[in-house]
């Protein structure tokens, strides 16, 4: 007879037989019924010869039995325990890793915690952790909790509101034990005896993996491919629900975060949003809340990559007809879309996932899931994971298999529109901007940096700007609540980087409007001479006659007074601070020579100068400023 308590029946599809998910709770044992066998079991099933309903074989395995290293495989009595009570714990049993005296909380102690503590005898051995009411042969068995590779330890740990005992709790498939000690030390022996034994006990798989091993192994033969699919429904869109995991996932592990579940529990939830996707009026928040639990919980990767394959299969593998013009089942495409351009399944996963895109472009050349399909493989090829998730504008780009478009501010150029993907990085996006400025042979070194107002900070070039644009959608997310949010967000520009040439530069070119930006990462002189002419403004360095650079009047957008010995001149959307004790003398010339109507600025324009309160420290902008004090050079271009 099959073994009661089973979690999956498995009727192998090669030999006419037909997988069934199943998951059935755990019998319950004599005396007090508080702890039971845990066990997983899997029965072969076929049909009959006659053409009617299935009968069971007369074999029922815990695993089923494949071909490869008897090592690599768990054999059917590492599994399997009676489920008779026994008469007593063997005293003289050689697979006795520890035993003893413990309290343990009775089921539903956390719920109940006026319930005491209960004493028993444990014994844990190569397989199980048994109780019994004493430690004679004549002991009555109250239960046992079958260990394999998927159970998990936590603690110790104290509950002293409770009891004030020391407490480790090994978690099953349905239930946990947690065994109590007034000793911490005791406690820490059972919790490493524990995870010693879990760790030795052989990989489950589940028949989901095996399936997939089948399909692989078939990959060659489309016919045989077809026939696995089709007789296994755990591999094909469903609109039922899922009952358990697709992949092997620790029992009773508690995802890390507020508002998350175990594992295994999460694993469903997110089967239920894939299958909530299908109606969603916004489906980008469902998307990026899905994304944002596979990145809180890395376990759970491949095993939605597993579901997205699952949702997007048909009864022959590739989906059927109706899925090509079904706008509801796009949304799994493009969920797999985003998944892929954020993390990289596994091995066996991918391997799967590559495949069933393949034949999908091979079924529907034509069709726009095939389009899917090819820009996922392109995508698993290129992703090297992500620091963020998609932000909503990346991911409603990637629904449409389009790239994304970001601004970055350039001293001079303005605002220049760039088109990134997933991928693309900040060194990348600053190579492109240097081509288009025309400075791909000067000897400066530009870089991507993210700034607010004062506040800037160079990118790496390695960094993924898409990272950047999410990181910027979420914080102006977080300050729209403030009750004073910020003037100005979060941008993108384009600055010098390093040490500083300004050897040779041309009058006219883009690469003068570069040196009025703040540079904290170069090494931008500290000290600088101003000169002032009747058509242009120049600046050099102390003794030197020849000017670095110069600007005509006409570009000059602003000239204001931010302190008693600060200035603030903004050229284009640059911006140069001085400090000097002559600030008040700059003003003057500078006033006297923009009254004069110049081609660039209509003589209608307001005064560029204006006193304004000192709202900006010195120490903010240490690249050009001079210290206090000092007298700042004021000469007199010839014209």
């Amino acid at each position: 007879m099959p073994l009661p308590g089973g979690l999956w029946w498995l009727l192998c599809c090669r030999r006419g037989f037909t997988l069934l998910h199943r998951d059935y709770g755990d019998g319950e044992l004599s005396g007090d019924g508080d702890e039971d066998e845990d066990e997983e079991t899997f029965e072969l099933r076929t049909p009959s010869p006659a053409g009617g309903g299935r009968g069971p074989l007369d074999v029922t395995l815990t695993q089923p039995m494949r071909s490869g290293p008897v090592s690599d495989r768990l054999q059917s009595w590492e599994e399997t325990r009676s489920l008779i009570p026994e008469k007593g714990p063997s005293e003289d049993d050689p697979d006795v890793v520890v035993k003893g005296w413990l309290y343990r909380e009775p089921r539903g102690g956390g719920a109940r915690p006026w319930l005491p503590p209960r004493r028993a005898w444990f014994v844990l051995t190569r397989d199980s952790l048994d109780q019994f009411s004493s430690s004679g042969k004549g002991a009555r068995r109250l239960g046992s909790l079958v260990l394999t590779s998927l159970c998990s330890v936590s603690g110790p740990e104290r509950r002293p509101k409770e009891t004030g005992l020391w407490s480790v709790t090994v978690s099953g498939r349905k239930h946990s034990v947690r065994l109590c000690s007034p000793r911490q030390s005791e406690a820490e022996c059972w919790g490493v005896a524990l995870r010693e034994v879990i760790a030795s006990k052989a990989p489950l798989e589940t028949p989901t993996q095996l399936l997939l091993r089948d399909i692989q192994e078939s990959r060659g033969d489309p016919e045989a491919v077809a026939l696995i699919y089709r007789r296994n429904p755990i591999l094909r869109h469903t609109s039922g629900a899922l009952y358990a995991p697709l992949l092997p996932l620790p029992y009773g592990v508690t995802a890390p975060g507020p508002g998350y579940a175990p594992l295994r529990e999460e694993a469903v939830r997110l089967f239920l949003a894939l299958q909530a996707l299908e109606g969603a009026r916004r489906p980008g928040p469902l998307m990026q809340g899905v994304l944002q639990t596979c990145r809180d919980l890395p376990a759970l990767r491949d095993e939605l990559f597993l579901q997205l394959a699952k949702q997007t299969s048909g009864p022959a593998g590739p989906p059927g007809p109706p899925a090509t013009q079904d706008p509801a089942a796009l949304r799994y495409w493009q969920l797999l879309t985003c998944m892929s351009c954020t993390f990289r399944p596994g091995g066996a996963v991918r391997g799967h996932l590559l495949g069933h895109l393949e034949r999908t472009e091979q079924a529907l050349p034509d069709s726009e899931l095939a389009e899917y399909a090819r820009f996922i493989r392109r995508a698993l090829g290129r992703t090297r994971g992500r620091e963020l998730v998609p932000s909503l504008a990346e991911i409603s780009a990637l629904s449409r298999r389009q790239e994304l478009l970001c601004t970055v501010h350039c001293p001079g150029a303005g605002a220049c529109p760039v088109a990134i993907d997933s991928h693309t990085t900040a060194g990348e996006v600053a190579r492109e901007l240097v081509g288009r400025l025309g400075l791909t042979r000067s000897r400066n070194t530009f870089a991507l940096y993210e700034q607010r107002g004062a506040q800037e900070r160079a990118l790496a070039g390695g960094t993924l700007v898409a990272d950047v644009l999410t990181r910027f959608e979420n914080l102006a997310a977080e300050e729209a609540g403030l009750e004073d949010p910020p003037d100005t967000g979060w941008r993108l520009c384009l600055r010098l980087h390093g040490p500083l040439h300004p050897e040779g530069l041309s009058p006219d070119g883009h690469e003068l409007p570069f040196l009025f930006e703040q540079e904290p990462g170069g090494g931008a002189p500290q000290k600088l001479c101003l000169g002032l002419g009747a058509k242009a403004m120049s600046l050099s360095r102390p003794g030197e006659t020849e000017p670095i650079h110069s600007v005509s009047y006409g570009r000059v957008a602003a000239c204001q007074l931010m302190g008693p010995h600060t200035l603030a001149l903004r050229v284009g959307e640059s911006q140069l601070l001085l400090q000097s004790p002559q600030v008040e003398e700059i003003v003057q010339l500078v006033n006297a020579y923009l009254a004069n109507p110049s081609p660039e600025r209509p003589s209608s324009s307001p005064p560029p100068c204006q006193d304004l309160p000192d709202t900006s420290p010195p120490s903010q902008h240490p690249g050009l400023d001079e210290p206090q004090g000092q007298s700042g050079c004021l000469g007199q271009l010839q014209d």
